[in-house]
């Protein structure tokens, strides 16, 4: 057989070296380093900024309690406790690894840290008992025969959770609504950041435009001495802008992925979820009657919630995370025996959910961390002085935006919305007086300032939980958010304009 003749061109002679391997594919960092490095900076700031701080006092505001607020004019530089080069090392080395365990059993931190590691236990008891997963399934099962259904879904409960926010200020409560949308989400071809979108995003919108959040806008109002829930018209038209944009941004996000789910930053983490089991597929069961009865008590468990945390003067119980926290306790013991678990796997069931959110409350200590660090270098008063300052001479329409960006900035530092309302008002309030802004348009840059960057700050521990259910990074989170935020801040600064022309 004669041999064919071989292009040099094409088929080189000789035996050939391996292919190379193809280069692994970069994973975004762990979120738990992205907060330890962000612990290591906030180290090195309280070597650049001058330790201070403001004295401070207590007040009764109007429907929020005593709250404790610094005295304008009083911020004044103090000495550092270490003297010494080699003293000032080993305390602030100290200080990055005593970091996680002082963010754990920090006052603000540690009852947020028990409300979610207890709620983990409570919602495995509902997942166990196959109600949701049977819901969720009928749920599926109807947009597939509804075309409507399907894309209402997401509109419908984000406007559901945007209420949340702007009523009652829905925040933490929405970490564990991430497991059940995230598979939700999945079944219905999109991905998971539509699933920890729906929850958390569409309550932070609401959190940042809320026109009667007691927490954020009626703490800042009772400091500024602004009647409570005044001027409520024009918060209302905020809420309904960031609503719209958020829920316009994420349902653009879930069509493009349901065409094409390689455009999903988080493809390929998501097929291995479904292969892992993560997903909604087979047919769907009438729901038994237990499981009926397990989903009444679920959702009218949410009910009082809702009712719970408003203030006794609107009628509601002034909850917070300790009595939320038992609330779900009680929810799992009760759907646990309605459910037919009986003592014994109602207790594993609760167990395994507290294992589950293990990683979730290390987390959220790992952020509190970084406002440990910062606070025990007496950094953040100086901080505030200084962001402060830079309003002096502004005019009225840009002093407003000032304080909005004044208020973005220490949020970073301060991500609870009520402390940052006791932090900054008793300054903001009277300087606004200076400068000739409303003291209700200084309430209103408080709360987009606060609210906003909720979503993307590494700082918050609702985010971090929330992403850390979900199994999206930081980073990832960070670059697809980042054009909704945007989109936001450019609605933040459209509606100061309009608070300063009409006399807000």
């Amino acid at each position: 057989m004669a041999e064919v003749p071989r292009d040099p061109e094409t088929i080189p002679a000789g035996p050939q070296p391996p292919a190379p391997a193809p280069a692994p594919a970069r994973t975004p960092p762990d979120a738990s380093v992205v907060i330890s490095i962000i612990i290591v900076l906030a180290a090195l700031l309280t070597w650049v900024v001058p330790p201070g701080e403001f004295d401070k006092r207590e007040i009764e505001v109007e429907g929020a309690g005593t709250r404790e607020v610094v005295i304008p004019g009083s911020f004044h530089y103090i000495e550092r406790e270490e003297v010494g080069l080699w003293p000032r090392i080993r305390h602030t080395v100290g200080m990055v690894f005593l970091a996680p365990i002082l963010g754990f059993i920090d006052e603000d931190a540690a009852p947020i840290i028990a409300f979610v590691l207890l709620i983990g236990g409570a919602f495995s008891v509902l997942t166990t008992t196959g109600a949701v997963e049977s819901g969720l399934k009928r749920v599926v099962a109807a947009t597939k025969d509804s075309r409507a259904l399907r894309t209402a879904l997401i509109p419908a409960f984000m406007i559901l959770f945007s209420l949340g926010g702007g009523i009652f200020g829905m925040a933490e409560e929405t970490i564990p609504f991430v497991l059940i949308f995230v598979p939700l989400a999945l079944a219905l071809g999109y991905d998971s950041l539509t699933g920890i979108a729906i929850p958390f995003v569409g309550a932070a919108a609401g959190f940042a435009g809320a026109f009667l959040n007691p927490f954020t806008v009626g703490v800042a109002q009772g400091i500024a001495g602004v009647p409570l829930f005044s001027g409520w018209e024009l918060r209302l038209v905020l809420w309904a802008g960031s609503t719209a944009l958020t829920v316009a941004f994420v349902m653009w996000h879930a069509a493009r992925v349901r065409r094409d789910p390689t455009k999903s930053p988080t493809f390929a983490m998501d097929e291995e979820k479904r292969h892992a089991g993560l997903h909604l597929d087979g047919d769907a069961t009438p729901l038994t009657g237990r499981q009926k009865a397990v989903l009444a008590i679920f959702f009218g468990g949410i009910v009082s919630l809702v009712w719970g945390v408003l203030p006794p003067s609107r009628g509601g119980m002034g909850w917070y995370i300790n009595e939320i926290a038992a609330l779900f306790v009680a929810m799992g013991v009760v759907m646990g025996v309605v459910g037919g678990l009986g003592a014994g796997r109602t207790a594993s069931a609760f167990m395994q959910g507290v294992k589950d959110f293990a990683p979730t409350a290390l987390l959220i200590a790992l952020a509190r961390g970084i406002i440990v660090v910062l606070r025990d270098g007496n950094t953040i008063d100086p901080i505030l002085h200084a962001a402060a300052g830079v309003l002096d001479g502004a005019g009225t329409a840009w002093a407003a935006q000032a304080m909005f960006a004044v208020q973005t900035f220490i949020n970073f530092f301060v991500a609870s919305g009520s402390a940052q309302a006791a932090l900054t008002m008793p300054i903001m309030a009277p300087l606004s007086d200076l400068l000739g802004v409303s003291r209700q348009t200084a309430v209103l840059a408080f709360q987009m300032g606060d609210g906003y960057t909720n979503t993307i700050i590494p700082t918050s521990a609702v985010l971090m939980g929330a992403l850390s259910l979900g199994g999206v990074s930081w980073t990832t989170w960070f670059r697809w958010i980042i054009p909704l935020q945007a989109l936001l801040y450019l609605l933040g600064i459209a509606m100061l304009f309009v608070a300063v022309a009409i006399g807000y």
